[in-house]
């Protein structure tokens, strides 16, 4: 997102606005309000004797609301304004926006205040892709409120546009009010926009309770703090890590939506702008990173997929008996199949990692009634993996789009080039990648032990062992690159490897499925200096023809990735390498402000001295905002075993202490703390990274 750019948002709904809070959205630009995948507001843009407000200053710090602190230009530094205004909003289900006007003079002033709206209704793949409207549009004047409204056959919507004070005059996009205002006195009027679908109109969520609703106006500042003292308390030395926490936090608190599925669970949605939905990848890893924070993440992303879980054959869907959904969208281009996404279930790695989180959250809350409830939704989905996901038998799960708009990779890089050989050529589907595998043979392994455990069920548990031993065995023949030592990317539809340089075999040490006797030469993969670029693990390599450190997935640094990388680096004992990638992805977060992007660019370290912005970067994002939990999770050397937290840290040389107050989980809420003796100060983090720059510069000096 622009710098120049101000965004709040409440799950699903979302507004992005210009630093002084006018929007004025190009057809291909993410600006405007957001509703349901739909934008229901396009302009915004108020003036005062018809000029546009400078903005003084801006306060986002509560997600969900932002102030603009507004004069008008007086048009020379030696006149100072005597007007000043606050425009003060809220979002969620539409927004409010209060406009408060204050005179600082000692004579009374008259001005006309003007609210210049309209709405577009583009669905959100239009402005992805800067594509035309195909309905009409259309707008009235509604007893004092102002109607916008979008119709294409049955599909109906409407932005309203009202007001606490009646408008002096409505006229065209426009709404005015014109307003005497006495010496040092200040002029209020609250504007609601609210969003209807079909019938129904709904109403800004922190609205004041009008005549036809007596439902108060929601205590949102209460609820957030309930939501981050329900987490456990972090202190750290630098005292940066408490801020990078805290920030996680709130991100994940922005993106929790209510899902229409299961109305009254509540999951993360992936990110802003493009992806504030229900993706089923991305909430089960995110969810799986903050298990040890926020486990009623994972309980409620378990239950709303099991309730979505593919029930029959859809090919445009992509839906097959027990298959976990890609992705749930409500706007124009679903509902008339020029997407397939209500739901779409093109994914073959989300209904692994189900079973995965199911097994690690039993494992760490102790809830067996939820495992024994969804024991159901667990045979489907093992029952996919070997019926419809491995579609030529051959014991791998392989992916192929079967309708034209749907995804062409269907594994966690699914760019339409991800998946390349080394000399930068397309892989042709039927594509079975590495690190599905992975997930696989992880599930079944975990499901063995459900079934032993809670199901009761010694057969089905004996039957998986097998199935997963004989996997990795398999796996280990077939995806290994002799000569290049580490596993292909894929095998592709002609079942050649694809021989490219990748971060995905770092998830297979987090699965387990990498044979002891090939561990060290995968470490030593991802370490060097080809994949890892001081900030993290690169998602290609440095030096495979494909590789471009802007490329989406050819060559970026992914948080979420790293994190997955770093636990398979923990698993497999090389505790300094995961601890250098967390460090890595920690002191970038520093750049940031601390808000981690889904993405950043993959320059060297030692060529740029600080992280690149990747320029179309989702931030706030939900597994990049998860990437530093797991991350504590992994210094910590926290691992749940039976009714006993095992603690075993290894902290950098630059933490000097961390701890977690209040850690939930089958064995009640306990301190996890771990100091790190003789650790350099947080200055001299700072000298080092001074002279990593001051390199930069040498060439100049000479």
């Amino acid at each position: 997102m622009n710098q120049e750019t101000v965004s709040i948002l409440d799950g699903s709904t979302f507004v992005v606005s210009d630093s002084n809070g006018d929007i004025e959205a190009q057809r291909d630009q993410p600006h405007g309000l957001f509703f349901k995948d739909t934008r229901h507001l396009s302009l915004w843009v108020l003036t005062l004797n018809g000029t546009r407000l400078d903005v003084l200053s801006t306060d986002t710090v509560e997600y969900y609301f932002a102030q603009f602190f507004c004069v008008p230009p007086s048009g020379t530094i030696y006149k100072n304004p005597t007007i000043s205004v606050i425009r003060r909003r809220f979002v969620g289900d539409g927004f409010l926006e209060e406009v408060v006007v204050m005179n600082h003079d000692s004579s009374a002033c008259e001005f006309e205040l003007r609210v210049q709206a309209d709405a577009d209704f583009a669905d959100l793949f239009e402005v992805k892709d800067a594509l035309p409207k195909k309905g009409q549009h259309y707008r009235e004047d509604r007893d004092g409120r102002l109607i916008f409204g979008y119709r294409r056959e049955h599909f109906v919507r409407e932005t309203i546009l009202e007001s606490s004070i009646t408008p002096t005059k409505i006229e065209g996009r426009h709404a005015s009010f014109q307003v005497a205002l006495q010496p040092k006195s200040t002029w209020t009027v609250e504007l609601q926009v609210k969003p209807v679908i079909g019938d129904v109109v709904h109403r800004p969520k922190y609205a004041a309770a009008g005549e036809d609703c007596a439902e108060p106006r929601p205590n949102l500042q209460y609820r957030l703090a309930d939501w981050i003292h329900s987490a456990p308390g972090v202190n750290a030395y630098p005292d940066q890590i408490r801020e990078l926490y805290l920030r996680c936090l709130l991100d994940l608190a922005a993106l929790r939506f209510h899902p229409e599925i299961l109305p009254d669970a509540s999951v993360p949605a992936a990110g802003l702008p493009w992806f504030m939905a229900l993706f089923g990848r991305d909430s089960l890893i995110t969810s799986y990173q903050t298990l040890p924070f926020i486990p009623e993440l994972s309980a409620t992303t378990l239950q709303v997929l099991a309730e979505a879980q593919g029930k029959v054959i859809d090919d445009f869907r992509e839906e097959e008996p027990g298959r976990i959904l890609h992705e749930l969208r409500f706007g124009e281009m679903t509902v008339f199949k020029e997407r397939p996404h209500s739901p779409y279930y093109g994914t073959s790695d989300a209904t692994p990692l189900f079973l995965v989180l199911l097994d690690e959250y039993e494992r760490w809350t102790g809830d067996t009634a939820l495992v024994r409830e969804l024991e159901p939704a667990a045979r489907a989905a093992l029952n996919w993996i070997d019926e419809y996901g491995d579609r030529d038998r051959d014991g791998y799960v392989e992916y192929q789009r079967k309708t034209d708009t749907g995804l062409e990779n269907q594994c966690w890089k699914d760019s339409w080039n991800s998946i390349l050989f080394s000399d930068g050529t397309l892989a042709p589907t039927p594509c079975a990648t590495c690190e599905i595998q992975g997930y696989v043979y992880d599930a079944k392994k975990r499901c063995a032990r459900l079934a032993r455990a809670i199901w009761g069920d010694a057969t089905l548990a004996e039957r998986l062992e097998r199935e997963a031993d004989a996997l990795k065995t398999r796996f280990n023949r077939d995806f290994w690159i002799e000569n290049r030592h580490f596993f292909a990317l894929a095998l592709d539809g002609k079942k050649r490897k694809v021989d490219s340089l990748t971060s995905n075999i770092g998830h297979l040490l987090w699965s387990g499925i990498v044979e002891d006797d090939k561990v060290a030469q995968i470490v030593g993969h991802l370490m060097g200096p080809k994949l890892f670029s001081g900030w993290g693990v690169r998602t290609m390599a440095e030096g495979e023809a494909g590789y471009n450190p802007i490329g989406y997935h050819n060559g970026t640094v992914w948080p979420h990735d790293n994190s997955i990388i770093a636990a398979g680096l923990w698993r497999s004992g090389y505790r300094k390498e995961a601890c250098g990638i967390v460090s890595g992805i920690f002191v970038s977060s520093r750049f940031f402000r601390y808000r981690l992007p889904e993405v950043f660019a993959g320059y060297d370290r030692r060529k740029t001295g600080f992280p690149v912005q990747y320029p179309t970067a989702s931030s706030p994002q939900a597994w990049a905002a998860g990437a530093p939990m797991l991350g504590m999770r992994i210094l910590l050397g926290m691992e749940p075993k039976e009714n006993l937290l095992t603690v075993d840290p290894f902290l950098p040389d630059w933490i000097g202490a961390l701890s977690l107050l209040n850690v939930p989980g089958r064995w009640g809420r306990i301190d996890v703390v771990s100091e790190h003796k003789g650790a350099p100060s947080y200055i001299q983090l700072i000298d080092q990274v001074f002279e990593e720059r001051r390199a930069l510069f040498e060439p100049w000096s000479t």
